[in-house]
């Protein structure tokens, strides 16, 4: 059984009018938080997608980027999508349901941020609306401005990706503190790593980009350290 399979299965029970949290509560466990995952980036995706008033054909493909989806799953795939766009819930009681299921998940908060990020970008422009929609869904997150300001600097062009931004580390540290760093981020975000704390695994183009990201910021570091 397919994972959209199942996606699908949990958002029609949401439209038939089981309830957003009876849905959310039968997701809690492994394995089936990846099902959850993906239905918050749906959800939120879908959501933020209309936030600058339009919903185009660039943001329904990154949304297809973000999950690798099989030819066969296509179908299935593109109903998750419509059942998710046309669900009236507000994005903020999304978000706080999915804050409260991965509480002690932050990472997989983030993870859910980035895609998002990927979604927001895929039509070439960063929108002051849906700016303010990833702002809002960051503090519902709890997350911290540190990580949320590394995210936007990664997808923002006019941002300025810079090095030790994307590394986490202070615009003085050393090449040893940046190393360090780098090698922890690589470890932590291996595709590897990101299956194995619940992410499914057609998200795996989100753990590809983050890893030529983070090895680009610490290329660049290590250029200018010389």
């Amino acid at each position: 059984m397919s994972i959209w399979f199942r996606i699908s299965e949990a958002l029609s029970a949401l439209t038939a009018g089981e309830g957003l949290s009876a849905v959310f509560d039968r997701l809690r466990s492994p394995p089936e938080r990846s099902v959850a995952f993906t239905i918050a980036v749906i959800a939120l995706g879908a959501k933020m997608a209309k936030a600058d008033g339009l919903v185009t054909r660039d943001e329904v493909t990154a949304f297809r980027e973000v999950f690798q989806i099989a030819e066969a799953d296509q179908q299935g795939a593109a109903k998750v999508f419509n059942l998710a766009r046309q669900d009236v819930t507000g994005f903020e009681d999304y978000a706080a349901r999915i804050a409260r299921m991965f509480q002690d998940q932050p990472e997989m908060l983030r993870d859910l941020i980035e895609g998002l990020f990927h979604i927001a970008m895929a039509d070439g422009t960063y929108h002051p609306n849906e700016d303010a929609f990833l702002t809002r869904v960051a503090e519902i997150f709890a997350m911290d401005d540190g990580d949320f300001a590394c995210l936007r600097a990664r997808f923002v062009p006019d941002t300025s990706p810079l090095p030790h931004t994307v590394l986490g580390i202070a615009p003085n540290a050393t090449t040893e503190e940046a190393r360090a760093a780098w090698r922890r981020l690589v470890r932590k975000n291996h595709p590897d790593a990101l299956v194995a704390r619940g992410l499914p695994e057609e998200a795996i183009a989100m753990a590809q980009k983050r890893m030529i990201d983070i090895n680009r910021a610490w290329e660049t570091w290590s250029g200018k350290a010389r």
